[in-house]
């Protein structure tokens, strides 16, 4: 007698056109298809994201497979297997019986088993006079047979683009390490070139880079960053083959022991000529004319506004140790080196170093080279001649010029200037001298 195969599910579970294209799958599969239930299992938890299926219907699939017998699976085999809901939880570590017809569920959706439930839903399996297996109800396992294949290459697939992925995250890795790296070397060694600029291109490429991203949005940043790598290193790679490479050894240890590419390059912009100009005798008496009391925060940030837009939120400068972050983050956006930076800290102190700093920030547009000019100016005040005072003033009178031909709001910047020009000290007023207006001067032609 001929049995009808069942091809929908029992009671109200309803019929997807899914379960039908997986029956239509497992009936094409040909007689001599062999497979390996495990390493047909390992492929589609390799492909378990692309498929669907959850970590738990996996384990209830592990359990599936343990119920048949054989461990080579064939297309024309019999793989119904038949467990009941209570040996299923035991075999998958135990679960509740909502969660496992859940799961279950979802294999069906996945198309990786199919249900050929019973008339009354339950599984069992009828035998003939024989006691061979003659008919049985329960899950069918034949998709593993059937679509084996393209288990094996959607596992294969997400393995590549894992690998892909690890890659490029080490491309980006190394690629970030090298530039950030040949722009402190392009810096420290005085390489000509707006190492500032350089430094910005990379925070603005970098500050696209997602905490999480696909591979394709990483490999595109990958690429900008490759472009930028080749651009730095073909100038320092420039720099390096116009030096004279073929000095005896007694020049090359000479210049390694004497020379600093930065203070060679930076001394040759201009400055020196004006040091002259600046250090003549009566500055001494310029600097012991100056206040010997600390500029107040205020005043700074009124003649060096520029400061606020370092940073971060808007929030403005409230304290000196802002305004000292905020100094540290302009010394790259001028190309100034770490040892130029240490050098005037050493010889100014850290306050005085970052007013200096942030003179300089705000007239950068005036100045070539400003790391040569901020050597300059450690080398004044190593000497003891040189002072933030005369700086700070010629901002505020500058702000107070422009203010009048503008015709913008004079008032409040020559409230400024006032102030500055005025401040108290123990009780009196510090009326700015003839020496100390002719250091101002000074510097306002020196940038």
């Amino acid at each position: 007698m001929q049995t009808h195969t069942a091809t929908t599910p029992f009671g109200r579970r309803s019929m997807s056109l899914g379960m039908i294209a997986s029956q239509v799958t497992a009936e094409k599969v040909l007689p001599e298809a062999t497979v390996h239930k495990w390493h047909v299992f390992r492929d589609i938890k390799e492909a378990r994201m692309s498929l669907g299926a959850s970590d738990r219907a996996l384990a209830i699939l592990d359990a599936l497979l343990s119920f048949h017998p054989e461990t080579a699976f064939y297309g024309d085999s019999a793989l119904v297997v038949w467990p009941s809901n209570e040996q299923l939880i035991i075999r998958a570590n135990g679960m509740s019986p909502a969660t496992l017809r859940r799961h279950l569920a979802n294999l069906v959706d996945c198309g990786i088993i199919i249900r050929r439930d019973s008339p009354n839903g339950k599984r069992y399996a009828r035998k003939g006079q024989g006691g061979e297996l003659e008919h049985a109800f329960g899950f069918d396992l034949s998709p593993l047979v059937a679509r084996a294949a393209e288990f094996k290459a959607m596992a294969e697939g997400l393995k590549a683009e894992r690998r892909a992925l690890k890659l490029v995250k080490e491309r980006l890795t190394i690629c970030r390490r090298d530039i950030v790296k040949m722009i402190e070397t392009g810096i420290e060694e005085g390489v000509p070139g707006n190492w500032g600029q350089v430094h910005q291109v990379y925070q603005g490429i970098i500050g696209r880079l997602p905490r999480t991203a696909p591979r394709l949005i990483l490999e595109a940043i990958a690429s900008e960053l490759d472009d930028l790598w080749r651009d730095i290193r073909d100038v320092l790679e420039s720099f390096v083959n116009s030096m004279n490479l073929n000095a005896n050894e007694s020049q090359s240890e000479r210049h390694i022991q004497n020379s600093n590419a930065e203070s060679k390059l930076e001394s040759e912009s201009g400055f020196g000529g004006k040091q002259e100009a600046s250090g003549s005798a009566g500055e001494p008496d310029n600097v012991r004319s100056l206040p010997k009391r600390e500029l107040p925060l205020g005043i700074v940030l009124d003649a060096c506004p520029n400061m606020l837009w370092l940073v971060k939120g808007g929030s403005g400068i409230r304290n000196w140790r802002e305004f000292l972050a905020a100094a540290e983050t302009a010394r790259p956006v001028l190309g100034v080196s770490p040892s130029a930076w240490e050098d005037s800290k050493v010889a100014m102190g850290e306050q005085q170093a970052a007013i200096t700093l942030a003179a300089i920030y705000q007239k950068s547009d005036q100045i070539k080279s400003p790391g040569g000019y901020l050597r300059n100016l450690a080398d004044r005040a190593k000497e003891g001649k040189f002072s933030t005072w005369p700086m700070i003033m010629a901002l505020l009178r500058a702000k107070l010029d422009v203010a009048k031909a503008s015709g913008g709001n004079a008032d409040n910047a020559k409230a400024e200037f006032d102030a500055a020009q005025r401040l108290d000290r123990t009780g009196k007023r510090l009326e700015i001298s003839d020496a100390l207006r002719k250091s101002i001067d000074n510097w306002d032609e020196e940038t």
